[in-house]
């Protein structure tokens, strides 16, 4: 297989605050290839967004601080870069989507200022070349009368169209790799199906790796070749898509994959996980998802699992998978993940 990409390898980001330490991210582990589409999935406040920030190196110091890792792209540690060299490849190489488009977006600039001021800075372009290239790209996502609306500002765009612009502006630059953090929230199915299609026609343009960022895992069953489950701040299941959606091994995979509306069978309750997630303040011993696990065992609130390799290219950091897992669990658990793999193919 071809060298990586990027490549994260424990990376841990803490903030410091008066009530303690924030262990946003704690452990991240994985590899981009070229052309790739990662899943990045969890619950809110699960660490997918400061992940994404660490990588930018966009993290507000203080209170936050990388305090260990390494994120490798092209060969070079993003982490040991002069904020001048990292000014070159962000927004350039590697450009980010941010969640909500109005707020990225400044209301008193117009679009085609907004995306012609990143083309000059990386592509050296004149400002009739950049202008006439941030025109080009509002064309390329479909945006009507482009040449036009260039002119607009923020709040003359719908947020659909909104969307579309940060999506300009991200790819405006031609980068390897696009960071996507949420980038269907707050929008209608119908328009949430448009993105999606849209970034799927501009991967293949740009020829470029995508970190998908969502808790929607239609959305990730649409997108992606490999998926990265996180829960509070830890990475807890890694595989491609198939086996995480026809042979998941975390039980809060399982849980995911249940709270998914089935298709055909609206009278059906969705199945909760129960309880809600931890404060990442001084988190005590042991999984974290132990408290809202119904498998969760002795060994599982005294000692955070191990990353344990339960097929190719598959880990799940779960006990399920050691010698402290007895018949009874291992019966139980085979169910629970029969079911959520099934609920998955019917949704």
């Amino acid at each position: 297989m071809a060298e990586p990409l990027l490549s994260v390898r424990n990376l841990k980001t803490y903030f410091y605050t008066d009530e303690g330490v924030v262990k946003a991210v704690d452990g991240l582990t994985y590899d981009l290839h070229k052309g790739e589409t990662l899943g990045i999935v969890g619950e809110s406040g699960c660490g997918k967004s400061v992940h994404a920030l660490s990588i930018m190196r966009l993290i507000p110091q203080p209170p936050g601080k990388i305090v260990a890792g390494e994120v490798f792209f092209e060969g070079k540690n993003l982490a040991h870069l002069s904020d001048e060299a990292m000014r070159r490849i962000r927004g350039n190489r590697i450009a980010m989507i941010f969640q909500e488009p109005m707020t990225s977006l400044n209301p008193v600039l117009t679009i085609g200022e907004q995306i012609a001021e990143a083309v000059m800075l990386h592509q050296k372009l004149d400002k009739k070349a950049a202008w006439d290239r941030a025109a080009e790209m509002l064309e390329r996502v479909k945006i009507p009368l482009a040449r036009e609306r260039v002119r607009d500002y923020p709040h003359q765009f719908s947020g659909g169209m909104r969307q579309r612009v940060m999506i300009a502006m991200a790819l405006s630059c031609n980068p390897s790799i696009l960071i996507a953090d949420e980038p269907t929230t707050a929008l209608d199915v119908t328009i949430q199906a448009q993105i999606i299609e849209l970034m799927r026609e501009l991967q293949k343009e740009f020829n470029m790796a995508v970190i998908l960022i969502t808790h929607n895992l239609g959305v990730v069953a649409d997108m992606c070749e490999n998926v990265v489950v996180m829960y509070a701040g830890k990475p807890v299941e890694h595989a491609d898509i198939y086996r995480t959606f026809q042979d998941p091994k975390h039980p809060y995979t399982w849980g995911l994959l249940h709270s998914i509306p089935k298709l055909y069978e609206r009278k059906e309750r969705l199945i909760p996980i129960e309880g809600q997630p931890p404060s990442l303040i001084d988190l005590p011993p042991g999984c974290p998802f132990a408290p809202r696990c119904p498998f969760a065992m002795e060994i599982c609130v005294q000692e955070d699992p191990p990353d344990y390799v339960v097929g190719p290219d598959h880990t799940a950091k779960c006990y399920l998978h050691s010698e402290y897992a007895d018949e009874e669990h291992l019966k139980r658990a085979a169910a629970a993940g029969l079911a959520a793999s099934t609920r998955s193919g019917s949704s």
